[in-house]
């Protein structure tokens, strides 16, 4: 009896009960649900959000798995550089660019070149002086029909440069108390353990004096990669003007996705609070037919 009284009552109700279960929705989310970071899902009601350090080898400035930023006046900073650029000739503009290059006391990483049927494109990276980076991007630009897109990206290596700095003084005091050691050894087999950690070290400080140089010939030499096509739409950033159905279609089963899963959770939230609903239909209910009789 009771489960024809609540289909029959449901029927007739329908309407009421869509906006009961709408409602419940949106107090649920802008009310109950907790706040999230956008970004990291991490809750921020209890949980401030830190600038993230630069994850170093050494553990002398590490600061609960972070390496601590130094203090530092002199950063040095390793900066990358992209450009897009529509040309008439790939080839021709490959060529200028090394050419240009070179003019500014820079030199060639790698090129690469393709002439498909539809439009030839190609790719150079080059290294060039910091202080002539400017220069060079404003010539590369002129070569270009069309100058599609520019980013640069700036990557702050100083922690990691003084950390190196922190390693390589320790090893140096190490191999001065080696050296004094060995000045003393007068036994062969300890003539030869010691002189095969003064090996060692001079390894790792040839390896440490190595990164350092990296770093800072990275600092003085900017790296300038150069995507080049005589059709637009073939380099790396597209025009958002332009019609592209595969786009659109995925953009539409994401959409598609989305709506089904609201569904799916809007009917999971109403069977859930159905008992909960009952007692109050019942009483609207009542009261209708008081109203009704009266």
């Amino acid at each position: 009896m009771l489960h024809f009284f609540m289909i029959n009552f449901l029927k007739r109700n329908w309407a009421l009960m869509i906006l009961i279960v709408i409602g419940i929705l949106y107090v649920k989310n802008n009310y109950l649900a907790p706040k999230y970071s956008s970004r990291s899902g991490v809750m921020m009601d209890s949980i401030s959000l830190a600038p993230s350090a630069m994850k170093i080898e050494s553990s002398s400035n590490f600061i609960g798995g972070q390496a601590a930023p130094s203090d530092s006046s002199e950063r040095i900073i390793i900066e990358n550089t992209s450009l897009s650029l529509q040309v008439k000739e790939v080839a021709e503009s490959i060529n200028k660019i090394e050419e240009k290059t070179k003019a500014l006391g820079g030199f060639l990483i790698n090129s690469h070149l393709s002439k498909p049927e539809s439009a030839a494109s190609g790719t150079i990276s080059v290294r060039i002086p910091e202080d002539k980076r400017k220069e060079a991007m404003d010539s590369f630009k002129e070569m270009a029909v069309k100058v599609v897109s520019e980013s640069v990206n700036g990557n702050d290596v100083t922690d990691q440069y003084m950390d190196l700095e922190a390693r390589l003084e320790v090893l140096y005091k190490t191999k001065v108390k080696y050296e004094e050691i060995l000045q003393r050894a007068d036994k062969v087999n300890d003539l030869l353990n010691v002189q095969q950690q003064l090996t060692s070290l001079q390894n790792q400080i040839d390896n440490l004096k190595g990164q350092q140089k990296y770093l800072e010939q990275s600092a003085k030499l900017t790296k300038i990669t150069v995507y080049l096509s005589t059709d637009e739409l073939a380099l790396p950033y597209a025009p958002t003007n332009e019609w592209r159905p595969a786009v659109i279609f995925k953009e539409a089963v994401r959409s598609l996705v989305g709506v089904i899963r609201g569904i799916g959770s809007l009917i999971i939230w109403g069977v859930v609070y159905i008992p909960l609903l009952i007692p109050i239909l019942l009483i609207i209910r009542w009261i209708k037919r008081k109203k009704t009789n009266s």
